[in-house]
């Protein structure tokens, strides 16, 4: 197949986004727009669960949200006023139905729904035992091993189990639930992935950004905190903190990359922050040029920060289509290069003869930065030189974002030197680490502590236990904690 791949297979991908609503008769179309706003967090697969007062109604398929939901049929079968909803990213997992979110189970208290962003870094060892134990998994996630937690926990009260099942996991997570009466939304005690609740016509929102809050018009109420859970039923929103209170670890590639511009996160706004990175990494390395091209989308306001900082015209020097998937057409091996173009275009009126700077939000393989660099030469740059608006990927991350294994990151391989000729730049420069903790600033404008966040993928300080990673060796089990990413 002809495949846009070449640029989407080089990018981070975050793996998936919540939502759920309580107490609104439109609760299902409502769970629709919200995943169709998250969109961005997975676009593999996306499942909504909704409860009418007598029976649960769910309805899972691989694809994307406008596919899946568009059908009148399909939204006439999902009843009633609660609902849960989930978009996935799948990574080195199966993209099989089976592993569509929100996971639903039925057991002795009733019936569960769970959607879960994030990852837990002991889950093979948990689902072993669970497995010894006689539990029996349909899917290849670890949020089956929440279920099964649940399950099995001595506790009375549903809300006790789930906690329960909670404390015998580690990473990161941000889920929603749903059982007959109520919803739930909770934070791992670092807050490493992101929450938000909010309100629309009396009821109660959850989900993973604001910006899903904005595409039904629903007024952002705060962020869930870290190690909270939230509970929204017919008596009103509860709040609980069952863990002890841990630093504050948000995902600080929610900020350089993952969350959409027009989303605040963690009480900042995503696309002011992006710009601040911009004019950061424009004062730490400067360059003279012509002109600050952006490689797009996730490179624009960033780029507008280099600009403006720098003092150097910003323009769109390529140019991304929008109206092409993953695969196109199938080619003849002469033209299967061709590709690459489907997505992305030089402008060359923009490029010819000047000395651009190319802003991009990250390297991964560097196989993006490899093609863009030469489309961009071809249209006639006189200098090519690339900006990264965040530090060296040299670490994997095992909390929800999708990596390569170490030796397949470009930076953990090679010095800024050498990736600079690898991908055929006459300079190449990262935004240090020092400079986006800058950028971000020093305190937190809510709480007013000193920021620190999960930044593991630059530096490789994990801030939980990597349970899964110490456990394991040799090829069988090193797949088998890969099929429960």
């Amino acid at each position: 197949m002809l495949t846009t791949n070449p640029f989407d297979d080089d990018k981070l991908h975050e793996e998936c986004g919540v939502f759920a609503v309580f107490g609104h008769p439109d609760a299902a179309a409502l769970t629709a727009l919200g995943l169709h706003a998250l969109q961005h967090r997975g676009q593999e697969a996306a499942g909504i669960v909704t409860y009418d007062g007598e029976q649960f109604h769910s309805h899972r398929a691989l694809g994307q949200v406008g596919d899946i939901f568009g059908s009148e049929e399909v939204m006439r079968r999902l009843k009633g006023p609660i609902a849960i909803g989930h978009t996935r990213y799948s990574t080195t997992g199966e993209t099989v139905v089976r592993n569509v979110q929100p996971l639903f189970v039925d057991f002795a208290d009733g019936g569960l729904a769970i959607g879960h962003n994030g990852n837990l870094t002991n889950a093979v060892h948990l689902r072993r035992e669970l497995a010894r134990r006689g539990s029996i998994f349909h899917s290849t996630t670890d949020t089956e091993v929440i279920t099964h937690l649940v399950a099995t926990s001595r506790r009375t009260r549903l809300i006790d189990k789930l906690v329960d099942a909670l404390r015998q996991v580690d990473g990161a997570y941000s889920l929603v639930a749903m059982s007959r009466h109520k919803i739930m939304g909770v934070r791992d005690p670092l807050g490493v992935r992101p929450l938000v609740l909010g309100r629309l016509d009396g009821a109660w929102v959850m989900t993973s950004e604001t910006c899903a809050l904005d595409i039904i018009g629903a007024e952002y109420v705060r962020d869930v905190d870290p190690g909270e859970l939230v509970i929204a039923d017919e008596n009103g929103l509860e709040s609980l903190r069952p863990f002890p209170p841990s630093p504050r670890r948000f995902c600080i590639f929610e900020y350089i990359y993952f969350a959409r511009p027009d989303s605040s996160v963690e009480g900042e706004s995503v696309y002011e922050a992006r710009k601040r990175i911009g004019a950061e990494l424009a004062r730490e390395s400067h360059v003279d040029a012509d002109v600050i091209v952006p490689v797009p989308d996730s490179g624009v306001p960033a780029a507008l920060g280099y600009s403006s900082e720098a003092g150097i015209p910003f323009e769109y020097g390529i140019i991304r289509s929008h109206y092409v998937g993953r695969t196109f057409i199938e080619p003849q091996d002469r033209i299967r290069h061709l590709g690459v173009k489907l997505k992305h275009n030089a402008n060359r009126s923009q490029l010819q003869g000047k000395r651009v700077v190319l802003v991009d939000d990250s390297i991964v393989r560097g196989t993006t930065s490899r093609k863009i660099v030469e489309m961009v030469r071809a249209a006639g740059a006189r200098e090519v030189h690339m900006r990264i608006s965040s530090p060296p990927t040299t670490h994997s991350c095992f909390y929800g974002i999708d990596t390569p294994e170490r030796a397949q990151l470009l930076a953990a391989q090679h010095s800024v030197e050498e990736m600079a000729r690898l991908i055929g730049v006459d300079s190449l420069a990262y935004l240090s680490i020092d400079g986006l903790y800058r950028a971000m600033g020093e305190k937190d404008g809510r709480t007013g502590e000193t920021r620190r966040f999960c930044d593991a993928c630059f530096t490789g300080e994990y801030p939980t236990r990597l349970v899964d990673r110490s456990d394991l060796s040799g090829p069988s089990q090193l797949s088998l904690l890969a099929e429960i990413a």
